[in-house]
């Protein structure tokens, strides 16, 4: 399966979206590994949009620890379920607690968010694994502080909500840190973006 293909016809518009996608941003990606070309070029296929190419950062080590951590099967964590559900063929667990009882009852505890919440509860769990963010600046906000107190056991993080509050900001914070992470820079970002994000690497992982 290449890019969700399943049929010849898909796997033929799949490959010819991708060297439509190569030629169109090949000047912006032409300094990164293959595994990082590969994150970018599903991002600008997932989207339609060349310009992500500019706007996507990955720090040095985001890949060999993403990767380590899925070949050890570590638990996938996302911000909402949508993110969740665009998860595929990965082996291990992958995990969204958003709705979780004992989250919303931290969130109303401490008057945060459910999903900063969500972080706190996973910490309590002990979660160890990948953080997978698409809509959510203040999970990222709480992963960080966790991280910092040496509280989560977070290998890297894919950090790219959307939106004009708090996503910039919290994206460029992360960025800003030794946490393995990929970003995307401004107030674009979103499900599919984090989806593409992982995607990409998991399907890499098969590849080896």
């Amino acid at each position: 399966m290449f890019m969700g293909a399943s049929t010849k016809q898909g796997y033929d518009i799949a490959i010819k979206s991708r060297e439509i996608i190569r030629d169109l941003i090949k000047d912006d990606i032409k300094d990164l590994n293959p595994y990082e070309k590969d994150i970018v070029e599903r991002i600008v296929h997932s989207t339609a949009d060349p310009e992500y190419a500019k706007l996507v950062k990955i720090s040095n080590n985001f890949v060999t620890e993403s990767l380590k951590s899925l070949k050890n099967n570590e638990t996938i964590l996302t911000d909402i379920n949508m993110v969740k559900s665009g998860i595929t063929q990965y082996d291990g667990e992958v995990e969204c607690f958003i709705k979780n009882e004992e989250v919303i009852k931290i969130a109303k505890e401490n008057k945060i968010t459910r999903a900063a919440a969500s972080l706190l509860y996973a910490s309590q769990e002990n979660f160890e694994g990948i953080l997978v963010v698409g809509n959510a600046p203040t999970a990222l906000y709480a992963a960080m502080d966790l991280i910092k107190g040496n509280k989560i056991n977070i290998k890297s993080i894919v950090g790219v909500p959307v939106g004009f509050v708090g996503a910039a900001d919290s994206k460029e914070s992360l960025h800003e840190t030794d946490i393995p992470n990929v970003i995307t820079e401004g107030p674009k970002g979103g499900t599919p973006i984090a989806v593409a994000c992982i995607n990409s690497l998991i399907q890499s992982l098969k590849e080896v």
